[in-house]
Order: C-alpha cells, then sequence, then structure tokens
C-alpha cells in the first residue's frame, strides 16, 4: 500500500492511472465534488481504454436546489470520454433523514465503519455502488476507485463492483494507496 499522506492529488490519479494499466482494468470511478478532480482524472487517465464515471453529489446535497458539481468541469470531463453521474448518496441522504429524526441510522452505522479506514475508503465503495446503480458500471467487475478526504483525492482501491441492493456482494480488493496518518483518517 502506498500511504498518500503526502501526496497531491495529481499524484494519486497517476498511481492509480498506473495500476489500471498494469492490471488491465477497464472501469475507473471517480468521487469528485466540484468537478475538479474528475477534470483531472479524465486528463490522466486513457480514456480511449478506460470507462470513466466522475461521480458527484445530488441537487441539494449541500444547499437546497443546489448543485456543487460545476457545469464547465462536466463538459470537459464528457468532452474527453468520460461520464458524470450526479445522484443520492448511498450511505447518506435517506439514512441522514432517518438518523436526523430517530438518533440512528444503519446506513450511518456503515459509513462511520468504514470511515474507521479513512473517508476516502467510505467514499470510494459509495461511489462504486452509485456507478452500479445507475448503470454506468457493471456489477461484478473488478473496478479501480478514488475517492478522498475533503478536497482532492488521496484513496485509491481495487473493489468488486455491485448495486447497493446488493452492498455485500461488493468486496474491497485492494488497497493500493490511503492515507495512514491518524490526523489524516478524521471523522466528518
Amino acid at each position: 500500500m502506498i500511504e498518500t499522506d503526502e501526496l497531491e492529488t495529481e499524484s494519486v490519479l497517476e498511481l492509480a492511472a498506473e495500476y489500471a494499466d498494469e492490471h488491465g482494468i477497464e472501469d475507473v470511478v471517480v468521487a469528485s465534488t466540484s468537478g475538479a478532480t474528475g477534470e483531472q482524472a479524465a486528463e490522466i487517465f486513457d480514456l480511449a481504454a478506460r470507462n470513466l464515471t466522475v461521480v458527484g453529489h445530488a441537487v441539494g446535497y449541500s444547499e437546497p436546489n443546489e448543485q456543487e458539481f460545476d457545469d464547465r468541469a462536466r463538459e470537459a470531463i464528457e468532452a474527453a470520454g468520460g461520464t458524470v453521474f450526479l445522484g443520492p448518496m448511498v450511505f447518506s441522504n435517506v439514512g441522514a433523514a432517518i438518523k436526523d429524526r430517530d438518533g440512528f441510522s444503519a446506513h450511518e452505522l456503515v459509513a462511520d465503519v468504514l470511515r474507521l479506514f479513512g473517508q476516502g475508503t467510505k467514499v470510494t465503495l459509495e461511489c462504486v455502488l452509485a456507478a452500479c446503480d445507475a448503470g454506468h458500471v457493471p456489477a461484478g467487475k473488478t473496478v479501480l476507485a478514488v475517492a478522498g478526504t475533503g478536497d482532492g483525492a488521496d484513496t485509491v482501491l481495487a473493489i468488486k463492483s455491485a448495486n447497493s441492493r446488493d452492498l455485500f456482494e461488493a468486496r474491497i480488493l485492494n488497497v493500493i494507496a490511503k492515507p495512514s496518518d491518524p490526523e489524516n483518517l478524521f471523522y466528518w
């Protein structure tokens, strides 16, 4: 495993692209809130050989009726041959509403356990599930997933994809890179 505590997003994406090339991984899923990381991924990955899906938040995730993903970034990703999916997060949305009302949600428990490995670990799995649900990535395939903690990317995992309703069919196959310094493994 490569420790990413001192790496910038570009370096993390480059090592992810190298891993995809070396292991013949066709499907890549990248988390991106504003579109900046997704746009970098579209520049770094060979999209002639890769199916790139950039996953962002649904409208209203942070503020009602607001979309955080930049239209220009979406256009650049799609022009390069990538796909953008903006939709509900598997471990959030409805689970957050239930937690706010009742003080507990199984969705939140799953998310919090994954966060023990870092925020990026939770987000990589969540984005692969969302990309499968949207039909951008086939279930049962090894997918390279890239996500981060806050801004940018710091985590790269190889994941056996599954739809969210089949969560327990998904598998984290390889931890390629992630932060290891406890200061970089904080909870939200």
